[in-house]
């Protein structure tokens, strides 16, 4: 057995109920990112997270699917496809700190643009009208978020979009080389590799131990000492990257990709509503044109 199987048809209640579940878990997640990165760093919820979720994976596989092998078929492909997924979360992580959930979160659903354009040139698929009218129309909306001729332009700003290129390299190879592997053994293979990253950066931080401001120590910062209220948003965070990880997966199989990627927007309206609820961020009118802009964009490149 080399992926999970709903059955011969689509289970469409079942696709979006799974998408949005999956986008709620996910938003909620990077937004408890957001309220830890003060305390935290980045490198420690690397470690902790995927330390907690990759045991989590290997009993679900063991005893639910005892002819899965953990190591993927596809070995190498696999270990690029998920350093790529990886240094996605890196990037998307390290702007949570200096850039508005909302924004990076409008920023980063780019991704569909993405998507085509690399469709194109790797797949050969054709873009047609509607493509390129989707990708101009999300370049503006970038454009009114990112305000890089003001002097409110604010760099971290680019980091998701840089996660947006690597996920639609990731999706792009998921597709083409990784296709037959079972959603649950990518997911297990994603945070090994999460864990390793998170494990070398801080033992590389340890040793170098560099200074810094307090900004920086998200990225720069040591390991902190972790009370039961910490263990518990770890194990939260942990949930949150198994539900994203394997749900997304399940959503993609049981209904179809213009179906379910339409739902998967629904990711922009909880991370507006956790930034207000949680940080009281309201993005400006230019900044909700340009949100605005994405979304129509990446409805309309799932839909060509």
């Amino acid at each position: 057995m080399s992926r999970l199987s709903y059955g011969e048809r689509d289970n469409i209640p079942l696709a979006v109920c799974a998408i949005v579940f999956t986008v709620f878990a996910l938003s909620l997640g990077d937004a408890l990112i957001k309220q830890v990165s003060a305390a935290f760093p980045l490198w420690q919820v690397f470690a902790l997270r995927s330390l907690i979720a990759i045991p989590v994976l290997v009993l679900v596989l063991k005893t639910r699917y005892p002819d899965v092998a953990l190591v993927p078929r596809t070995v190498w492909w696999t270990a690029l496809r998920s350093m790529m997924l990886a240094c996605m979360w890196i990037a998307y992580y390290a702007a949570l700190p200096h850039v508005a959930l909302s924004v990076a979160a409008a920023t980063y659903y780019t991704l569909p643009l993405f998507i085509t354009l690399l469709a194109a040139m790797f797949l050969g698929e054709r873009v047609g009208l509607q493509g390129w009218a989707a990708v101009a129309l999300g370049f503006l909306g970038v454009l009114a978020i990112l305000k890089p001729q003001a002097g409110d332009f604010n760099a971290y700003a680019l980091l998701p979009l840089v996660s947006a290129v690597l996920y639609a390299l990731a999706m792009i190879l998921t597709r083409t080389r990784c296709r037959g592997e079972n959603p649950l053994v990518l997911s297990f293979c994603l945070n090994l590799a999460m864990l390793s990253i998170g494990a070398v950066a801080s033992l590389a931080l340890w040793l170098w131990q560099p200074a810094g401001t307090a900004t920086d120590q998200f990225l720069l910062g040591q390991w902190i000492a972790m009370s039961a209220r910490e263990w518990m948003a770890m194990g939260l965070l942990a949930a949150a990257i198994l539900i994203g990880s394997i749900g997304a997966a399940i959503a993609y199989q049981a209904g179809p990709s213009s179906i379910v990627s339409t739902f998967d927007f629904a990711y922009l309206g909880f991370a507006a509503l956790w930034g207000l609820a949680f940080f009281g961020e309201v993005p400006d009118a230019v900044s909700g044109i340009g949100i605005g802009l994405i979304v129509l964009a990446g409805i309309l490149a799932i839909r060509r």
